[in-house]
């Protein structure tokens, strides 16, 4: 049987990304990634969720968000695995921790907003390391010339 651990999420920078290395020297980023959705309630007015997401990048993916300047605000795409983590705090509570261990990211904030000094459509692939094109663009297949009278329906 197959398995897949796979998240994709685009949101805001909630506070600057915390570097910090392990005892073994390997560098550590963390933030959170605010995530946002719009719907309407049963009274018709319209409201917004925002998820909180913990993410966590290492090694080289950390050098590169550093060296990017990458902070509160900035919008992000992110691609990563689910992992879990428990420990026992202080007071002696078990704590529970879900996190998105990044692979890869995207920033998204147009240039020069939000304090940003990037070339905008820089992305980072933990297998093909940092590079500076932006992702293709899809387009859409152009719809077959079918008149109206040709439809089933």
């Amino acid at each position: 049987m197959a398995y897949l651990n796979k998240v994709m999420l685009i949101g805001n920078i909630g506070k600057d990304p915390v570097i910090s290395a392990s005892a073994a020297g390997r560098k550590r980023v963390s933030f959170s990634l605010a995530t946002s959705r719009r719907y309407r309630d049963n009274n018709g007015e319209q409201k917004e969720q925002t998820d909180w997401h913990n993410i966590v990048g290492w090694g080289k993916i950390a050098d590169t968000m550093e060296s990017l300047g990458v902070h509160k605000g900035m919008t992000l795409y992110v691609e990563g695995s689910l992992t879990n983590r428990s420990w026992t705090d202080q007071n002696g509570q078990k704590r529970y921790s879900t996190e998105v261990n990044l692979d890869t990211f995207q920033l998204l904030t147009p240039r020069g907003q939000n304090g940003s000094n990037y070339q905008g459509g820089n992305s980072y692939n933990q297998s093909n390391n940092f590079n500076q094109a932006s992702a293709p663009a899809y387009d859409a297949p152009a719809a077959p010339d079918v008149a109206d009278d040709d439809l089933p329906f």
